[in-house]
């Protein structure tokens, strides 16, 4: 039985695409900076980076506040409950035409494995950018002097592409596994709208805010 639930409220989804595209302008631009793309002037590069930067990290800020408010901090909770069927699934049964053996609902809405690559991205990749990128923009006109943390000006920059680097892989990985729904748009079209057509489990009724289809 299929089952429309709005699942994506509407701050969830501006903080989601307004990352997204922060993320991949910053991509862009960094590569620029290390000489990798054409297209900008390095100056060009650098201030767009930096501006992106700021952004990002003022919608990082607002993000928090907003999952610590509503609750939904919880949705990132790691647990090993079914890891491994759904790991077996995204390894080869979705491609046998298997069904995903983790049924979302509003208080559940990313599964075991979704939980730990989001984990790892706020407690890990994030706070890497975070602090690296924020060492960089406000001593890298006078590092010699402050030297933060008795860090050179190498070791941030390593650290800051290197984390950089990190969200590149996490954001390709995203991307595939976005295609990997009903539909390969079926998961992009509930991140716009903020409804998503599930399976429920047989055990399980349809609850009082879904709309059955």
């Amino acid at each position: 039985m299929s089952t429309r639930i709005y699942l994506f409220k509407r701050f969830e989804r501006f903080w989601h695409w307004s990352q997204a595209a922060l993320v991949i302008t910053m991509l862009i631009t960094g590569f620029e900076i290390h000489g990798y793309l054409g297209g900008f002037t390095f100056k060009t590069a650098l201030l767009v980076h930096s501006y992106s930067a700021w952004l990002l990290v003022t919608l990082w800020m607002f993000a928090i506040f907003w999952h610590f408010t509503t609750g939904e901090w919880k949705q990132y909770i790691p647990t090993f409950q079914k890891v491994v069927l759904v790991a077996r699934y995204y390894a080869w049964g979705m491609f046998l035409g298997e069904d995903h053996p983790f049924h979302k609902t509003l208080q559940h809405k990313h599964n075991p494995l979704q939980r730990f690559a989001y984990l790892w991205l706020k407690l890990m990749i994030n706070p890497l950018i975070w602090v690296s990128g924020m060492l960089l923009l406000i001593f890298s006109y006078d590092w010699i002097q402050f030297q933060p943390f008795g860090l050179t000006l190498t070791e941030v920059a390593w650290v800051h592409t290197a984390a950089a680097y990190m969200m590149l892989l996490f954001f390709i990985a995203h991307i595939y596994l976005a295609t990997t729904g009903h539909t390969p748009l079926a998961y992009i079209k509930a991140m716009i709208t903020g409804w998503e057509t599930i399976d429920e489990e047989p055990s399980v009724n349809a609850s009082s805010t879904s709309i059955n289809v």
